[in-house]
């Protein structure tokens, strides 16, 4: 999955923009984008968040028009992508039509009977007000709204903002109905959420690895063991129903807008190690818009940054390396792996069919060894660069060094 920031793309017309861009997208082995909000931002209390939304039908003149949108839709589908959008049920904007045609549709202070902005622990959310889904109302206009997408603008699912703040019955019924409308077309549901109910009650395909995300900064910043990645794997994958997924990441528009994940990670060369084990060890890949070219600094999706896409290209070309790798080869997106534990070097084993794949990617700023495994020694093929090499009873890896190996 490929992340658009429309607001790394151009000022204005961000949409023809990011069109123009889909080439690039999909020499990256993408094949969804997910397109943040590019709906009418709300003027009262106003933050200028993308997510603080007016209107659900309309773009924003900053972002083109809905004819923008649809033949970005109608090209990306060309290539053989899918498009899902961003989409935030849990609140609107302060100068939303419904907060005055339907102010029952809201949360209200108990005190005060005031519609209230959602609260939660280190929110600062007050430029948009909390939706109540206790209201029938509510839920049939809002899947309404999704249904728009879904049926005018040929989009294939959505991305559910704050999908823990809704309720997960509405999420049944809602995704119910959008698949519905879409067949025989298949939708994608994201939840940017960790609720199990997520699936077991809201039909979500996907939804968000934050542990895994949080053990990968510990273990490359905070000398935590290589092999807590593996628990942190189970601990996310061992309760999911069978067929879903988590969305595995280095970064995404949240936490670049805090820290790029160069400087999180430690460097360049950590961040792509990163990507490694966030990518091959089990789960979908995603790569938010900039971080192909190695972006340095932080990103205030609030406003314009302009983003030089010629400014790193070998490390453009890494990341269409590695997942071209990614997309040919089964094993490594499927979820079964034999670990081999080490404090230093992530090291597992994948399989599909008759083949087998040797993961290892050193997680430490320094040269580190690892013992290979008796059945790993021997002629092996690194595919990422197209070498044999044989492996001894050591491996040494050089600071953040990653190998993909293939048994000849």
């Amino acid at each position: 999955m490929y992340q658009v920031n429309p607001r790394v793309f151009a000022s204005r017309q961000s949409l023809k923009a990011v069109t123009q861009h889909l080439d690039s997208i999909k020499a990256l082995g993408a094949n969804t984008i997910w397109v943040m909000p590019v709906f009418p931002i709300g003027t009262t209390k106003s933050k200028n968040s993308p997510y603080s939304i007016s209107d659900y039908k309309a773009v924003a003149p900053e972002f083109g028009t809905i004819d923008d949108y649809k033949q970005l839709v109608a090209q990306a589908h060309r290539r053989g992508m899918a498009v899902i959008q961003d989409w935030v049920a849990n609140h609107t904007s302060w100068d939303h039509p419904w907060i005055k045609a339907h102010p029952d549709w809201y949360t209200h202070d108990a005190t005060t009977d005031t519609i209230i902005c959602p609260q939660g622990p280190g929110w600062d959310w007050t430029d948009v007000a909390d939706l109540n889904y206790d209201s029938q109302g509510l839920r049939t206009a809002m899947t309404g709204e999704m249904l728009f997408w879904i049926e005018q603008v040929g989009i294939d699912g959505f991305r559910c903002d704050v999908a823990d703040g809704v309720p997960a019955d509405y999420w049944h019924d809602a995704i119910r109905q959008l698949r519905k409308a879409a067949a025989p077309r298949k939708i994608l549901m994201l939840a940017e959420g960790k609720r199990p109910d997520n699936f077991t009650v809201g039909g979500f395909d996907m939804n968000y690895a934050w542990e895994y995300k949080d053990s990968l900064v510990s273990v490359f910043t905070k000398g935590q063991p290589a092999n807590h990645l593996f628990s942190a794997d189970s601990a996310e994958y061992e309760p999911l129903p069978a067929g879903k997924v988590k969305m595995r990441f280095i970064t995404n528009h949240d936490q670049s807008a805090q820290v790029s994940p160069i400087k999180e990670f430690g460097g360049l060369r950590a961040a792509m190690a990163a990507f490694v084990a966030a990518t091959y060890l089990h789960g979908g890949a995603l790569i938010y818009s900039s971080q192909e070219v190695a972006y340095p600094k932080a990103i205030n999706f609030f406003h314009y940054v302009p983003v030089n896409w010629r400014s790193q290209p070998q490390i453009y070309k890494e990341y269409c390396r590695l997942m071209s790798l990614y997309n040919s080869h089964a094993a490594f997106r499927q979820g079964n792996y034999k670990a081999y534990p080490d404090r230093d070097i992530l090291m597992f084993e994948k399989n599909s069919g008759d083949k087998r794949y040797l993961i290892a990617v050193n997680v430490r700023n320094k040269v580190c060894t690892v013992n290979v495994p008796n059945e790993w020694r021997g002629r092996v093929t690194d595919l990422y660069y197209g070498k044999s090499a044989t492996l001894s009873s050591q491996l040494r890896m050089l600071p953040f060094e990653y190998k993909i190996m293939v048994k000849r």
